[in-house]
Order: C-alpha cells, then sequence, then structure tokens
C-alpha cells in the first residue's frame, strides 16, 4: 500500500493550491511541479515534509496530475 486512504474530500482540502500557490509553480515544469505541489501541501497540512511518497495520502498526486493535461489544475505549465 502506497500512502494511506483519507477520502477525497479531505485530498481536496488539504492538497488543492489556494491562493498565490499556483504562481509560486511557474518557474518548475513537469514532474519538478508535481512533486514541489505534493510536498508544499503536506508540509502545509502535517507541518513537516513528508519522508517518502509512502507518506502521500492515496490520491494526493492524482488530485494535481491528469495525463495529457496540466500537471497542476488550473496552473498553466
Amino acid at each position: 500500500m502506497v500512502g494511506r486512504d483519507i477520502g477525497l474530500d479531505a485530498v481536496v482540502e488539504h492538497f488543492t493550491l489556494v491562493g498565490d500557490e499556483p504562481a509560486w509553480l511557474r518557474n518548475k515544469s513537469g514532474a519538478t511541479r508535481l512533486g514541489f505541489s505534493a510536498m508544499l501541501k503536506y508540509l502545509q497540512w502535517r507541518g513537516r515534509f513528508p519522508r517518502g511518497r509512502f507518506e502521500l495520502p492515496d490520491g494526493a498526486v492524482d488530485h494535481h496530475f491528469t495525463p495529457g493535461d496540466s500537471f497542476l489544475k488550473g496552473s498553466p505549465i
């Protein structure tokens, strides 16, 4: 099992970029953007950085990544 299941509502609440956060990612691209956003939101949620992918909740990365779309929903690449 990778991560843990906290439910879709909690993933949306804790892992959605808000306010100026999408602007913080403009100079990043691809996987760097995805990783940065996941680590940023985890830091805000738990008060520390994740030790690895196994600590990210199930669905947290999928919430930002859509194949064929941008890496971060609502944020231009």
